[in-house]
């Protein structure tokens, strides 16, 4: 059993009240004020926790920090190419897609991670003017 945390539970309330899908730095920018002498290592660590037990997602970009998702709920993720950011897509009926994967395939299909690439709304404007 992991001890409580009040600064692990800060990092999770603070995960869970955003949709930007943030940065551990920008996590930890956002918690500093409640905790002035958390240091950035140990919101990496409690960041590093929390998604090994399944408390919140981590979404490695490929290129660019990792970014932290407080939402649980099956859900996908669009990765803008240009500014790097994260955000949800809502998207309906995807579900067949394990149905699809798992033709052929003499395994179970239990889940699947899906992001989107391209150009967020911000940068794809930029680029037309």
């Amino acid at each position: 059993m992991i001890k409580y945390s009040r600064q692990r539970e800060a990092i999770k309330t603070f995960l869970v009240g955003r949709y930007d899908h943030p940065t551990a730095e920008t996590v930890y920018l956002g918690i500093k004020d409640e905790f002035p002498n958390i240091s950035l290592g140990t919101v990496y660590r409690n960041l590093a926790l929390l998604a090994e037990i399944g408390e919140i997602q981590k979404i490695s970009t490929g290129n660019g920090p990792d970014r932290f998702d407080g939402h649980l709920h099956p859900h996908y993720h669009f990765m803008c190419s240009c500014c790097g950011n994260v955000s949800d897509l809502k998207v309906e009926g995807l579900e067949h897609i394990n149905v699809l994967a798992g033709q052929g395939f003499d395994g179970e299909i239990e889940g699947h991670f899906t992001y989107f690439f391209g150009k967020c709304p911000t940068c794809k404007n930029y680029e037309i003017q």
